[in-house]
């Protein structure tokens, strides 16, 4: 099994790390933080959200000072177990694992004993048996974080499941929108693109209704999935999803809107049939500046990474004045090393993680 093990610490520097206060709900009442595992958005309420968007608020501090390095996981090992190429959310989980401390540990699947039939359920059972206090999966099968939940004691964080959710993507759209806007009550979010294919859609729905947008999704009829119009639900299914208004003209969609998501057409997890082609695609649900006019004159132009452009998103607006892409990546890292130290410390513990009593 072939590994790349870090962990940082500095010693001997003069601006010692300073500490961040524990996050306060916007009522001042304490923060708010039930889970051992983070898995979707669907059983987060409001104010865990809230809780981890306010600590997310303290780790940014720490990236912005000089050494952005602090002590409060150390002694913690961190593991992440990807089934499926990454590069934003793999990155951005070792970056948060090393500024709070924690060894980070990178396992390759391609040479390691899952290529012998070692099943997922051993694979986090052998990783906690050797200490992993925190394993961030990956997986092309929805529903694999929740088995290996099941399984292990140690935290499992879901770092996109298949077609079914990427909770911590979700939480950094949250905290780039509300750093934009502020109470995101009342603002239209548009989703534009394969809503049927898209994990991080569903995480983002769970967690947009929440906060108290006002989410349209459109795209292809061959792209929307089943079920999501409430009316062609049974009424035990009417808590599956959280209410969003269904568009399949892309104009009518951005109207007004003050958010607009382009997501990347899922090519790998759909099968044939589904679209005539990409340039019939392009031609009626491509983002372009023409489009976006019809948004509000403040938009803000987001997109989940890894863009297609020319596809599902113009090669300009991509770059343009709007687009928050980037800031996307780099809230990213803040809101992934909130979660670490929710997992590890608890609410009640957040105090220490940017700075006082760490992790002996």
């Amino acid at each position: 099994m072939t590994t790349e093990t870090t962990g940082t610490r500095q010693t001997g520097v003069s601006d010692a790390p300073e500490p961040v206060a524990a996050p306060e709900s916007p009522q001042g009442t304490s923060a708010s933080w039930e889970h051992d595992h983070v898995l979707d958005l669907d059983d987060f309420t409001t104010e865990e959200i809230l809780t981890v968007l306010d600590l997310t608020d303290r780790m940014q501090e720490v990236l912005e000072r000089r050494i952005a390095r602090v002590p409060a996981l150390r002694g913690h090992t961190v593991v992440n177990l990807f089934y499926e190429p990454s590069t934003r959310t793999r990155a951005s989980f070792e970056l948060a694992g090393k500024v709070l401390g924690a060894d980070v540990i990178s396992l390759s699947v391609a040479t390691s004993a899952v290529q012998k039939g070692e099943s997922l359920i051993d694979t986090v059972r052998t990783l906690r048996a050797m200490g992993a206090d925190s394993i961030v999966i990956r997986h092309a099968s929805s529903g694999a974080p929740y088995l290996a939940a099941r399984h292990t004691n140690a935290s499992i964080v879901n770092a996109g499941d298949g077609a079914h959710a990427h909770p911590t993507q979700a939480l950094l759209d949250l905290y780039t929108m509300r750093s934009h806007f502020g109470d995101l009550t009342g603002k239209r979010v548009a989703m534009i693109g394969d809503i049927s294919h898209s994990r991080v859609a569903r995480s983002d729905l769970w967690g947009l209704t929440a906060l108290g947008a006002d989410v349209v999704v459109c795209g292809p009829p061959t792209l929307l999935p089943i079920g999501l119009d409430a009316s062609q639900r049974p009424e035990h299914a009417q808590q599956a999803l959280p209410p969003v208004q269904i568009e399949t003209d892309i104009d009518r969609a951005i109207e007004g809107a003050h958010v607009v998501m382009a997501l990347r057409l899922q090519s790998e997890r759909q099968q044939g049939g589904l679209l005539p082609s990409l340039h019939e695609y392009a031609l009626h649900y491509q983002v372009t500046a023409e489009r976006l006019a019809r948004a509000q004159p403040d938009h803000l132009l987001m997109h989940p990474g890894p863009k297609n452009e020319g596809i599902e998103i113009a090669r300009d607006v991509a770059a343009g004045q709007h687009s928050i892409i980037e800031q996307q990546v780099t809230n990213g890292v803040a809101v992934r090393m909130a979660l670490l130290s929710l997992l590890a410390l608890g609410a009640d513990g957040t105090g220490a993680a940017t700075g006082e009593g760490g992790a002996a």
